[in-house]
């Protein structure tokens, strides 16, 4: 006697199945309320960068960047000339973002979407006063980034954005500055910094800011949420001080790589 609910033509799972478990960061996360202390960082503490320029070898330059759950890789493919346009006295500069399938935690669409043109909005304000367009009549620069794994949108666009930079570096296009950007939300009446995907829905709002540290210049600042003028400026003084050194740790990687080359 046939069984019910069972296809010849494909493989039946088992009759009883169970949520897989990840680990103990969401048990943790789910039980975590507001008012109680940042788990695993002080609030001022930014996550491990793991940078590596170059790894892309059929592109002009690339950078991958890992940020403990959120992985970015970028290519650039550029600067060449632009055949149908009309010219324009400065280049132009193409960002594109793309999820992968299984970077979030719900399996992303393969085609694009309007959080990913977001995103690539977000991080071509950051590059765009960094790059010398001028410098490249007729010209484009196409900047592909691929987002492995995501830990929040605030962090895939800083992540983005220092991956971003550091190939352009890397393809020896030239820069006014290395762009880096840091993100930060206000989570109670605590500002933290580089804050995951669980923090940010605490949080009431959250800013990123994005700079040039070796000029002292700010090419972007995107803000969400609801802060007090007085929590929005003590929000950039925070960023501004971790953008420092994440363009020292840009600037070492990009040395290093020169060396190993």
């Amino acid at each position: 006697m046939a069984q019910s609910g069972f296809d010849r033509r494909r493989i039946n799972g088992p009759e009883e199945s169970f949520p897989p478990i990840y680990g103990d960061d969401d048990i943790e996360n789910s039980v975590w309320k507001l008012g109680m202390t940042r788990k695993g960082r002080n609030p001022n503490d930014i996550r491990p960068i793991f940078l590596q320029p170059g790894l892309i070898t059929q592109a002009n330059g690339s950078a991958y960047i890992e940020t403990d759950k959120t992985k970015v890789a970028c290519a650039i493919y550029g600067p060449r000339q632009s055949k149908n346009a009309t010219y324009n006295e400065n280049g132009r500069l193409n960002v594109e973002v793309k999820f992968a399938p299984y970077s979030c935690e719900q399996r992303k669409a393969p085609m694009r979407d309007a959080e990913d043109r977001s995103l690539a909005v977000a991080i071509h304000q950051a590059l765009l006063p960094s790059v010398r367009l001028e410098l490249l009549p007729k010209s484009t620069i196409d900047v592909f980034i691929v987002i492995i794994e995501s830990d929040g949108i605030e962090g895939c666009i800083a992540s983005g954005s220092v991956a971003a930079s550091t190939a352009l570096a890397d393809a020896g296009i030239e820069m006014f500055g290395l762009a880096v950007a840091c993100s930060a939300a206000l989570v109670g009446e605590e500002i933290w910094l580089d804050p995951t995907a669980h923090e940010v829905q605490a949080s009431t709002g959250s800013l990123i800011l994005s700079t040039m540290p070796a000029l002292g210049l700010v090419t972007s600042v995107w803000q969400n949420g609801q802060m007090r003028p007085e929590q929005v400026l003590k929000c950039l003084d925070l960023c501004q001080e971790r953008c420092t050194e994440i363009h020292s740790i840009v600037a070492q990687a990009l040395l290093d790589n020169v060396r190993l080359s």
